[in-house]
Formats: structure tokens, sequence, C-alpha cells
């Protein structure tokens, strides 16, 4: 995997991302610290992770993954220069009291803290990539569809929350910035912004990409692509729709264990519904009819788009890992990839 460069900045990552959301959760500190090790090794360079981590969010995980990873880095000197981290800032409170007490507004003061907050548990003076991890206005996002103006509310500014960006920057304790979970109207408003008034520039969108959701396909992509800002694409395999162990018996197989199974909140949302794992079957007996375990055939269309800087893979153990990785050099045949937008032209995006 040759290295690529971030938007407009001078950092260099490998095209695969490790995703830390299951560390601290799903997986326990001592397999954590060998996924990383052995993602090392591998080549991988580039780590994602969240205030908010672990995943299904709980007051109790609150934070757990950053000292995870902390703890791993801590005990490995050098090892903080080898990898670029990333980490994100939460948005308004979504029904999560035990950040900022429920705020519903991300004000500049709390970016600082959370900032501070993340650089310690992290046992690391400086942040690679820090990134808002959802907006701060009204937005559709986590599986809503409309926007909805009756929503609209007081919020802290784009500017005010680049403002606050620019103090940690100057301070030498972020070094480049990102959004996730976006929209093109907001991308738009933060690279205007950025330009207007000489404050640091974004430099990726983390939002989903994946076979049952490419609604980034309709709009988003333009704007990064005329923004030079970089795509981090984040679940790939559709939260495990995608690999095709939900396929026989759905999100109730006790045999096959995964987030859909294990967490009723996963499947109130937006890859739970019965939209997404339908597509999600067609895809998967597309992939198998073509020679391909559906795992490789998701996992080489989203290496493989131009829209994809860098994809984002969570795993919970080596050999996912492995398989992952393994998947990086698969290319699709022009007439499997013209079956698979085939299937998008008559089910769309159902986890969108």
């Amino acid at each position: 995997m040759n290295p690529i460069t971030l938007g407009k900045t001078d950092l260099r990552v490998t095209p695969i991302c490790l995703g830390t959301m299951t560390f601290g959760g799903q997986v326990d500190e001592a397999t954590t610290h060998a996924i990383l090790d052995h993602a090392v090794a591998r080549g991988i360079n580039f780590i994602d992770t969240a205030e908010m981590y672990a995943v299904p969010a709980r007051a109790e995980t609150f934070g757990v993954t950053e000292t995870l990873i902390g703890r791993w880095l801590a005990a490995r000197p050098g090892m903080r220069e080898r990898i670029v981290l990333a980490t994100k800032v939460s948005g308004p409170s979504r029904n999560m009291p035990w950040i900022r007490g429920g705020s519903r507004d991300l004000r500049a003061a709390d970016i600082v803290q959370a900032c501070d907050d993340s650089l310690r548990r992290l046992q690391t003076d400086v942040i690679d990539l820090y990134q808002i991890h959802w907006p701060n206005r009204n937005v559709p996002m986590f599986g809503q569809i409309y926007f909805d103006p009756r929503q609209e509310a007081q919020f802290s500014s784009v500017q005010e929350q680049l403002e606050a960006l620019a103090t940690l920057v100057k301070a030498g304790k972020v070094r480049h910035i990102g959004l996730s979970n976006e929209t093109a109207y907001g991308l738009g408003e933060f690279v205007h912004a950025a330009q207007a008034f000489g404050l640091p520039r974004v430099a990726t969108v983390q939002n989903p990409y994946c076979l049952i959701s490419r609604t980034l396909e309709n709009g988003l992509d333009e704007a990064m692509y005329h923004h030079g800002v970089s795509l981090l694409a984040y679940s790939p395999l559709g939260f495990g729709l995608l690999t095709g162990k939900y396929d026989t018996h759905g999100f109730d197989d006790p045999a096959r264990p995964g987030r859909m199974s294990l967490f009723a909140s996963m499947k109130a949302q937006r890859w739970g519904r019965p939209e997404s794992l339908a597509a999600a079957r067609r895809y998967n007996a597309l992939a198998r009819e073509h020679g391909l375990t559906p795992t490789r055939m998701a996992l080489a269309w989203c290496y493989t788009k131009w829209q994809t800087a860098s994809t984002i893979i969570g795993v919970t153990t080596r050999a996912q890992l492995d398989e992952d990785i393994d998947a990086w050099g698969t290319t699709l045949a022009p007439e499997l990839l013209a079956a698979i937008d085939q299937v998008r032209w008559e089910i769309r995006d159902p986890a969108q």
C-alpha cells in the first residue's frame, strides 16, 4: 500500500485506516493492543478514534478507547512517531447526557476542553487530525433523510468552531482538522469561512460509504473534489451486513454474533432496517456468483473508488484484520461493477 496525502496537508497515510470503536467495548485491552500491534506490522500507519468511543456509546465507556490507545502508545517507545493519529470531538448531545451534560450546542470552549482531555487519555502532545464528529447545526444525519427547517435554532457558528480549532493548531496540540457525518453544504461553509477569516482549512470528511450507503455520490463527492478535501470512508462493510454473516438467519443467529446481534440499539439504526439487510443479501450473492467472498468484494469496491482516500476498517480479531488487509489489491471486473450499479439502481441506498 503506497501512502496517500490527506487533502492539502503534509499528512501521509496508508489507504487503509484502523478504526477503533469496538476497543474497550467488544474488545478487551489485551486484544486491543494485539490488534494495534498487528496492524502496524502489516503496514498500517493510520489510526482513527473518538472521545465518545467505545460503541455502543455508554457513560461507562466514554473515553475508554482513547485510554487504551494511550496505554498502548506509552508502552511502546517510538510508536507515536510511526503513526498518524486521528480523533474526534463529539457534536451536540444525541441523547448522551454524559457528554458535556447533554448540551445541545458545541461551543468553542467545549472543543478546546475536549481536545485537552483526548490528549491526556491518548498520552500524546499532539493530535494529527482532529475532527468534529457530527455537525453542530440542524442537519439530517445517522439515518435521517429529510432536512426539517422547523428544527432550526441558534447554534455556535462555523466560524466560532474554526476559531477554537485554530487556537488548538496555534498551540501545537492539533496539526490538521476534519469533519465527520457532514453534508456538501456544511463542507462548503467550513471551507469558505476558513478562506474568509484566515482559519484552518478542513482536510478530510469522514462519512459512511459502502454498497448499501452511497449517498455521498449525490453531491458531496463533487464538493470534496473541488475543495481538495479527502474522504475517510467508514463502515465499508455496512456494520457487518456486507460480510454475509447475517444472510441466513438475520440479526438473531447466536452462532454468528456481531454488533447487530449483540446490541438492540444497533438494530434500531439505519443498518438494522429490513431494506438494508435485503440489499446486502443481493450484493453478497453477487460476490459469491463472481467467486469472491462478500467481504472481499465490498472492501475492493470501496478501496478502488476514486472518491476514497483512506478506508476505515473496524475489527474485533486479528483474523478479521488480516482478511480486510488482504482484500487490498483486488480488482473487480467491469461486468461485476456494472452488476453492482444495477442493484443500486433498483434499491438505491437503504442505509443512508
